[in-house]
């Protein structure tokens, strides 16, 4: 809950400005304003030809009804949305959203042709107690019970451990590595081996240009889902910048 669309759209033009055609040559960037900000910056990424795609942080399960302050996947489709989260810890944590929910909320955004990037992950005590695995086991479980493996290959999946968002305490890369290695497999179990090498596998928490690459080198990892840092256009740029040089060959750069 960041940038009113005034300030988003600035801060938009400046990644704009910022990102080179080298750093997304390789690489996909999509942006998740807060709903009152979404047609002003899919305007403008649409307007200027910015090589990013235009992303929302939520949405309601139901298409239509009496759910008041609520947005629907429909809306946002039809704002030209690409990805949608489902599931990030805060609106777990903060909002009630249940395994259950989530699930729901996976089909709808599939449902109308969107990508969901479903986020999974453990609290502290959870890893602390050693149940990792089982947590991310269940929610995984959950959210991929009622999907065709054709459906996972399209899936995003971001593994952001609740202890390690907004806290500046990032996870170190093997601890991320394990965790992907985990939900990959998980995703071979439910949908098959072309699921596992379809979808792609996220780190989110506490992200940033100093740690990015160390997070890309890991094998199961092949994205990030970045928080604090997109916040402001010349750090998310250098993220960017870290993720698209995992991806060059080194005559490219």
């Amino acid at each position: 809950m960041h940038h009113d669309h005034m300030v988003a759209l600035h801060t938009v033009r400046d990644l704009g400005l910022r990102v080179k055609p080298a750093d997304t040559a390789l690489v996909e960037v999509s942006i998740h304003p807060p709903f009152t900000d979404i047609r002003t910056v899919g305007l403008l990424i649409e307007g200027e030809g910015m090589p990013f795609e235009l992303g929302a942080q939520h949405c309601h399960s139901d298409d239509e009804g009496a759910f008041t302050g609520e947005v629907s996947a429909p809306m946002l489709a039809r704002l030209g949305v690409r990805y949608v989260i489902v599931g990030h810890s805060e609106r777990r944590r903060l909002f009630a959203m249940t395994d259950e929910q989530v699930a729901a909320t996976m089909r709808a955004v599939l449902r109308h042709s969107m990508i969901p990037v479903l986020c999974v992950g453990e609290t502290a005590e959870e890893r602390d107690a050693g149940t990792t695995e089982r947590r991310l086991g269940a929610q995984l479980e959950s959210a991929l019970g009622s999907l065709t493996s054709d459906e996972m290959t399209t899936l995003v999946i971001a593994y952001e451990p609740i202890w390690a968002i907004g806290t500046g305490r990032a996870a170190t890369p093997v601890d991320a590595a394990d965790a992907a290695a985990f939900i990959r497999m998980a995703v071979v179990s439910a949908g098959g081996p072309p699921a596992g090498e379809g979808v792609r596998v996220q780190y989110g928490g506490s992200v940033n240009p100093e740690n990015a690459a160390d997070f890309l080198a890991e094998p199961d990892i092949d994205g990030l889902l970045v928080g604090g840092a997109s916040l402001q256009a010349a750090g998310f740029a250098e993220v960017i910048r870290a993720v698209g040089g995992c991806y060059r060959s080194p005559a490219a750069t």
